[in-house]
């Protein structure tokens, strides 16, 4: 029976590999590894962290004089949190809570223990740590969920060229009876082969990332304070709503993770086409700031952001031409929306847009129509050089009063139902930007 079991699990463990390295986005590929590890080990929770540079600002004099040799300046950052037990008891299928926090890479803690030593760590009891060891178990997360740790398995995720990404802690083993358990030898085994050949995919997904990054870093040297970590929080946003849209429409497991896959990356490329344009528009100050001409000339960035996909070579350049070209169309197909039905390969960058045919409804790509909330309640809720912020209930009751009008009503429905998600990820990103 054992024999039998092992071989599925190592079965489960070659075919997850082969999945996994089909993912393209890294953060996408971070939560689905999460998953399978804890399915691998039939474990009820876990975490998965990743590790980052701090913000200059937030680099204290003396505060981290215990931080390893190579990890100075650096920290762990909790990516995604999942626990089945706290699941069972939302309704069913709902996100787990998206949680936010970072801690510093020593030996103090059992995560940074990891980083720090490159060792794994099969703990049997939290609570009961045995040996004279430099980390402690810190049990506020427990304190303040009402959850209780018992068994953990934590180990580093180490590249081939021996660069550690990051770190998988997965909490309290279950046995056939839903018991909590120690995390066997065998499943040790099982967990230290996944997490190696996990790491090859993500090596590949931070090539994709880096490529994305520097496309958004040219753009940022044209327009720094609209473009930076706007991007970033209108990918996260419309992953949200597109995983609450796919859910209410019974969309298959598969076809949902291929899915959010291409346009978390793709939401990022939404406004490239930025870069084609004068900075005497583009930074152009205050309300009403634009003339008929100038307004018809930063509508081209649309177009010029499509041009940077032309003759796509993959699923990831057709969903980015999309999401550059149409995320500004008009549910209703008023001729709020723009480009429209537009040859967008003959448009000459400086140039005026020519009015088009709006597109409408089904019509615009799905991808362009989930970024198009996104996009707008992002800047809605943050400032611009032509703006005040908006409250964020203010920017949420104006997303809901253009339902049907500028976008699509059931991607609006999505998009309220996870509002406690958009807020959280929203408040993690302004602690990112303090730091």
């Amino acid at each position: 029976m054992a024999t039998a079991l092992n071989a599925n699990k190592l079965q489960r463990v070659f075919e997850t590999e082969k999945l996994l390295n089909e993912i393209r986005d890294t953060d996408v590929l971070l939560e689905r590894i999460l998953t399978e590890a804890r399915a691998i080990a039939n474990a009820d929770a876990g975490s998965i962290y990743v590790i980052e540079d701090k913000q200059p600002s937030s680099v204290p004099t003396v505060a981290y004089a215990e931080e390893e040799e190579g990890f100075k300046n650096k920290l762990l950052r909790i990516k995604y949190a999942q626990n089945d037990t706290h699941q069972k008891k939302a309704r069913a299928e709902a996100k787990s809570p998206y949680v936010y926090f970072t801690v510093p890479i020593t030996k103090s803690s059992i995560a940074g223990y990891c980083a720090c030593t490159g060792q794994i760590l099969n703990i049997a009891d939290a609570y009961n740590i045995e040996g004279d060891t430099p980390y402690k178990f810190n049990s506020s997360t427990d304190i303040s969920t009402g959850y209780k740790t018992i068994s953990m398995l934590t180990l580093p995720l180490i590249t081939s060229s021996g660069q550690t990404l990051g770190v998988i802690q997965i909490i309290n083993a279950k046995d056939a009876d839903e018991k909590v358990i120690a995390f066997s030898e065998e499943s040790v085994e099982f967990i230290k082969q996944f997490a190696s050949s996990v790491t090859q995919a993500l090596e590949h997904t931070y090539l994709t990332s880096n490529m994305i990054k520097r496309m958004q870093r040219m753009a940022e040297f044209r327009d720094p304070k609209e473009t930076g970590v706007h991007v970033e929080r209108v990918s996260d946003f419309s992953l949200e709503i597109y995983d609450q849209w796919a859910l209410n429409h019974n969309i298959p497991k598969e076809e949902r993770m291929k899915y959010r896959d291409i346009l978390k990356i793709a939401a990022k490329c939404h406004d490239l086409g930025k870069v084609g344009i004068s900075d005497l528009i583009l930074k152009k100050p205050g309300p009403g700031r634009f003339t008929s001409d100038e307004r018809a000339v930063m509508m081209g960035h649309t177009c010029v952001g499509a041009q940077l996909f032309t003759e796509p070579e993959s699923d990831i350049d057709v969903m980015s031409r999309d999401v550059a070209l149409h995320h500004h169309e008009w549910w209703d197909g008023s001729e709020n929306g723009y480009p429209g039905k537009i040859d967008f390969s003959s448009y000459e960058i400086g140039k005026p847009i020519e009015r088009c045919q709006p597109l409408k409804g089904e019509e615009i790509p799905l991808s362009a129509r989930i970024v198009a909330i996104a996009d707008v309640f992002d800047a809605l809720s943050h400032s611009r050089v032509y703006k005040e912020a908006w409250s964020i209930d203010d920017a949420f009751m104006e997303i809901q009063n253009l339902s049907g009008k500028q976008f699509d009503p059931s991607l609006v429905l999505a998009f309220l139902e996870v509002k406690e998600r958009i807020i959280l990820i929203n408040s993690a990103y302004e602690r990112m930007e303090k730091k």
